[in-house]
């Protein structure tokens, strides 16, 4: 673990508890995000909800546990990847995140990643997919085909919390939809080659980074 990487993380995390006006309505725990600071793969939801919000912690409600879960059936472990969220702090009733807060919390997203420099992202659900794949197609679509984002493998798949609602185990259901996926993603991972000493972003999506 670069002991610099993470202190750059810890004084992030410190500056990222002073909120953009734009994100007022939203609680004030912040969520920043946990995991190997050098890791290969990042993870990334929508929103903290109700236990993420109670403890500071990503992905660690039933949803986070579920998550866990479908990484350890491929042998990735939580403490191998880095998680976080689009935004860093829960919309009221777990509400979708609004245009204008996600605005506001992109450069602190964007920070991260360039922190981390993974290799691959998975996107979780709609929210960070169709920001990631500039679409608007919804994840029943898009989950399970690669894309390129400044030279990042991106992977979108179901959100957990969508997995709990739809419990069923049928083949060519969600669960066994993400079952091929996580396959697929771990065979990309021990394919990788060496991580890249940086990663560069483009200008447009470098701002107000602090």
């Amino acid at each position: 673990m670069p002991e610099s990487r993470a202190l750059d993380l810890s004084e992030l995390e410190r500056r990222a508890s002073v909120r953009p006006a734009a994100l007022a309505e939203l609680s004030e725990n912040l969520v920043f995000g946990e995991g190997d600071p050098d890791a290969d793969l990042m993870i990334v939801g929508e929103a903290p909800g109700e236990e993420e919000d109670r403890s500071g912690r990503p992905f660690v409600g039933r949803a986070g546990q579920l998550l866990d879960r479908v990484l350890a059936s491929v042998s990735i472990q939580r403490d191998e990847v880095y998680i976080t969220n689009m935004l860093k702090f829960r919309p009221p009733g777990n509400r979708v995140p609004r245009p204008e807060e996600l605005e506001a919390s992109l450069p602190l997203l964007l920070e991260q990643v360039r922190l981390v420099r993974p290799q691959v992202i998975v996107t979780l659900g709609n929210v960070p997919t169709q920001w990631f794949l500039k679409t608007k197609e919804g994840i029943t679509r898009t989950r399970g085909r690669w894309a390129s984002w400044h030279g990042v493998r991106v992977f979108p798949m179901y959100h957990p919390a969508y997995l709990l609602r739809n419990a069923s185990r049928e083949r060519g259901g969600p669960k066994w939809q993400t079952w091929e996926d996580v396959q697929q993603l771990k065979n990309a991972l021990e394919a990788l080659g060496p991580k890249p000493p940086t990663l560069v972003l483009d200008t447009a999506e470098q701002t107000g980074l602090f």
